[in-house]
């Protein structure tokens, strides 16, 4: 059996493009996942920021409610990074899976398909490692809403206290107790 038999030309070309669309898809997956580590990173800088501004002594309820702000939001932010940094080796793992995919698929037919199964594992692996890591951006994506959730909590509190302390002082008659 000769090669022209076993796959023409465009047949074995059609074969090796296929992977490049996952690889597309894989490439935009990868700049998107570190755009948001790249904020996740931001986010933590302007923390720490944060932490470093406020003040080492004081005892105040603001600040303690700050600082336990703080200490939530890096927990947050840390679980989301580890998240994301997976999620990038996964897809970068994924990538070359499927690189490999298209290449052997031109190696599988100049061995007249002695190893034709290998371009189809690998084309599964590096499938299947986009779905693993879309898995963990839908984790990471709840994980970040979570975060989200609880720092509003602590905004609502602080909007609580701020109203309540103004109309305590606008409640205060002016000139003492009950003079007119």
């Amino acid at each position: 059996m000769t090669l022209t038999a076993l796959l023409n030309g465009n047949e074995i070309l059609g074969a090796m493009i296929t992977p490049a669309v996952l690889i597309t898809a894989s490439g935009t997956l990868v700049l998107s996942t570190s755009n948001r580590l790249g904020r996740v990173v931001d986010r933590i800088r302007k923390l720490a920021d944060s932490a470093e501004a406020l003040p080492d002594e004081s005892a105040t309820v603001e600040v303690v409610e700050k600082r336990a702000l703080i200490a939530d939001q890096i927990g947050w932010l840390a679980r989301r990074l580890r998240l994301l940094q997976t999620a990038l080796s996964i897809f970068y793992a994924s990538i070359g899976t499927l690189v490999s995919a298209s290449l052997t698929v031109g190696i599988s037919t100049t061995t007249m398909g002695v190893i034709g199964w290998l371009p189809i594992v690998l084309a599964l692996l590096g499938a299947t490692g986009l779905m693993i890591g879309a898995v963990i951006l839908v984790h990471e994506a709840r994980t970040a809403v979570k975060g989200t959730l609880h720092e509003l909590e602590y905004i609502r509190k602080v909007v609580a206290r701020k109203t309540t302390m103004r109309l305590m002082n606008v409640e205060k008659p002016e000139g003492g107790q009950g003079e007119t």
